[in-house]
């Protein structure tokens, strides 16, 4: 299997660790200042990202703006870890090589545009948008006065480490 496939596959790994360490409430849970999202609606977010990917339209084109935005994936851990679970399915079963290009659509701020992407790249930016939201999601969990017991959760692989005390 290609390292960058290996690499989502690692990231979204932490989303089972989160989803079997929180509660129905907990994910749904937007009472977090200053945005009042909550762990649910970034989840959610997370796998509409990957679910567009797997859902490519004719002439092999992938539009990231069209997204499922299931609703119980934000409100139930069921429903959001069988979403997952579909989503890993479909990494482990992705036989396309990273090199291959594909057509993207996205909306950058200015209405959508479309872009040619290598398959390796496209994966690459939904790997680190993951990470992005985990933080976010650590964010949330801070303020919940909770946490993760995983070390990098919610921390890009090139951030520094804070030296540990003796």
């Amino acid at each position: 299997m290609d390292v960058i496939l290996q690499s989502t596959l690692n990231t979204l790994e932490k989303s089972k660790i989160l989803l079997n360490h929180i509660n129905d409430t907990t994910l749904s849970n937007a009472s977090v200042a200053p945005y009042y999202s909550s762990i649910g609606t970034h989840m959610r977010h997370i796998l509409d990202f990957y679910d567009c990917i797997f859902n490519k339209g004719v002439n092999n084109e992938i539009d990231l703006a069209t997204r499922n935005r299931n609703q119980s994936v934000e409100t139930e851990c069921c429903s959001a870890k069988n979403y997952l679970d579909s989503i890993i399915e479909n990494l482990n079963s992705f036989d396309l090589a990273m090199t291959d290009s594909v057509l993207v659509t996205d909306d950058l701020g200015l209405g959508k545009v479309k872009m040619t992407y290598s398959y390796g790249a496209l994966f690459s930016q939904a790997n680190s948008h993951t990470i992005h939201h985990y933080a976010i999601i650590n964010y949330i969990l801070e303020g919940l006065n909770m946490s993760i017991k995983h070390s990098d959760f919610g921390y890009n692989p090139t951030t520094p480490k804070q030296p540990t005390l003796n």
